[in-house]
């Protein structure tokens, strides 16, 4: 299956009972670990992974399991925040990555940003509208409309979706998104993640969360960068600048004046703003 700007080897792993799909470009000890949301897949980093192994680093990239071109068990009550976070930390030791920045967005962030604390291999954070659900912190009007959203339409029709989101997206890219999700069944994890953020303070994956926002506050050494997209109805400005003060040393943002929630599919702007940090 050939996807449009995605001319990447695919590699698996296996991990439990499920086939996991991720690609791994570049060959260095410093990596940068891609990690999507929802409803998307590793192909959101096309247009970042170029930038990436052009500075003389590794670039890896995986699918959760029900996303993209990894398995998808089609039971619900399989996703949980345990489940997800914990094929992170099996990921990360089964390929042995070192000097690791993480870079997320969405529920990359929700999961990755609970693993600097037990993973001493990460050194750096690229963080991109998302955020710590902490359970004592409202959830915004955006995510709760966007939650009721997906419960009221569980086939899910991804490719319009990231069309709309990203107005500038050719009709073969949104199709790409389309492309691992062919039927209901399918989009089981995709059904799930809106459900699995935490709300309530008991709310499974809150307590961690909240340990991790005290762990990022006052133990973070690491070096981070940080953009937003603007025009993010759900996780942008407000909901960045809060997370900023959850990140000990963390730098004012970048702001994309026309990025969207899935910042990457601004990826070259936001790249060229990350060049000048690094430079």
């Amino acid at each position: 299956m050939r996807f449009p700007g995605f001319g990447y080897t695919p590699r698996f792993i296996q991990w439990r009972d499920y086939r996991v799909h991720y690609i791994d470009e570049g060959s260095a000890d410093k990596t940068y670990l891609c990690l999507h949301g929802e409803p998307t897949w590793s192909y959101l980093y096309r247009r970042m992974i170029p930038h990436f192994v052009a500075s003389g680093a590794r670039v890896v990239a995986p699918d959760f399991v029900g996303f993209g071109l990894s398995d998808k068990p089609p039971d619900e009550a399989l996703y949980t925040f345990d489940f997800h976070r914990q094929f992170l930390l099996a990921f990360i030791e089964k390929l042995g990555l070192k000097r690791i920045t993480l870079v997320v967005q969405d529920w990359g962030g929700l999961l990755g940003l609970t693993l600097p604390m037990e993973v001493p291999a990460i050194e750096g954070l690229f963080v991109m509208n998302t955020t710590l659900a902490t359970g004592d912190v409202p959830l915004g009007e955006g995510f709760v409309a966007w939650r009721a959203y997906v419960a009221k339409n569980p086939d899910l029709a991804c490719g319009k979706l990231m069309a709309r989101a990203c107005p500038q997206l050719s009709a073969a890219e949104a199709a790409a998104y389309d492309a691992p999700y062919p039927d209901l069944a399918s989009k089981a994890g995709v059904r799930r993640f809106p459900q699995l953020v935490p709300e309530k303070y008991d709310d499974p994956g809150a307590a961690i969360s909240r340990k991790a926002r005290d762990w990022l506050q006052h133990s973070w050494r690491g070096e981070t960068f940080m953009a937003v997209g603007a025009k993010d109805p759900v996780l942008g400005p407000p909901v960045m600048n809060l997370l900023r003060t959850w990140i000990r040393g963390c730098p004012e943002p970048v702001v994309i004046a026309e990025g969207g929630h899935f910042l990457q599919e601004w990826g070259d702007e936001v790249m060229s703003q990350w060049s000048r940090t690094t430079t």
